[in-house]
């Protein structure tokens, strides 16, 4: 991942990350206070909630992709807690200022080994954004960082080979005309795919026999772009409506 792109690592002043033994502790005792589901999550909004329980109970039990997409989608404030190793990093989602608020770099982050990566829960935010009226609410300045790469690595190179819900099914697909192509950190194969995707639609069958493509690196690439808020789904098109290999 281009380390320009996110500044390295904790800075002076955040707290430790807790220990996930611990949070774990804490969720547990949350579960049983409320009869079987955080009350923190029932805070969410019902699009939300429902969502994100698609995926397991708190959100749990899933794809750091999937719960990330899920928060992006619905443009709230969301803290997401990823377990890594022995720790817990709490990771704060400013879907619509495109912004994250984290302890922990976001390249260091994705750069561990993604079967690490746990989502352990999702709430509603308690940090505000950088320029919130109430400055005691907005997280350490050197802790934020731009949304856009972070989901980008994410669906490049998580645990997710399939296509997300929302973009799953016959469709042909096309790079939306507003997408700034060149600040996109892709490479290889990837580049000239997105360029021939911006001039032509296809499908991700067709997608995925272009020079250098596969089924899997298309299935990551529309995902890519699908966050982004770069990619356009035709559902009616006729290329859609023959394709099979649904």
């Amino acid at each position: 991942m281009n380390s320009e792109l996110f500044q390295p690592t904790l800075p002076l002043g955040e707290p430790e990350l807790m220990r996930a033994s611990a949070y774990q502790r804490y969720l547990d005792e949350l579960r049983t206070a409320s009869g079987g589901i955080s009350t923190r999550i029932s805070q969410l909004s019902p699009s939300l909630k429902a969502d994100l329980l698609r995926f397991g109970d708190d959100g749990g039990a899933s794809e750091v992709v999937e719960v990330m997409a899920a928060c992006v989608r619905h443009g709230k404030r969301v803290t997401i807690h990823i377990q890594t190793g022995e720790r817990v990093v709490p990771l704060t989602v400013f879907a619509q200022e495109r912004l994250v608020h984290c302890p922990m770099a976001p390249d260091e982050l994705v750069g561990k080994p993604m079967l690490d990566l746990k989502v352990m829960h999702v709430e509603p935010a308690l940090l505000q954004p950088p320029g919130e009226a109430n400055a005691t609410l907005v997280g350490a300045e050197q802790s934020h960082y731009p949304l856009a790469p972070l989901l980008w690595e994410l669906a490049m190179r998580g645990l997710r080979r399939e296509l997300l819900p929302e973009i799953t099914g016959p469709a042909v697909y096309r790079v939306a005309p507003g997408l700034e192509i060149d600040a996109l950190p892709a490479t290889g194969a990837l580049t000239p795919a997105i360029q021939r995707l911006a001039r032509q639609g296809a499908t991700l069958k067709e997608l995925a026999d272009w020079p250098g493509m596969d089924r899997e690196r298309a299935t990551r690439l529309l995902n890519a772009l699908y966050l982004q808020s770069g990619l356009i789904v035709s559902r009616s098109h006729p290329d859609a409506v023959r394709d099979g290999w649904f």
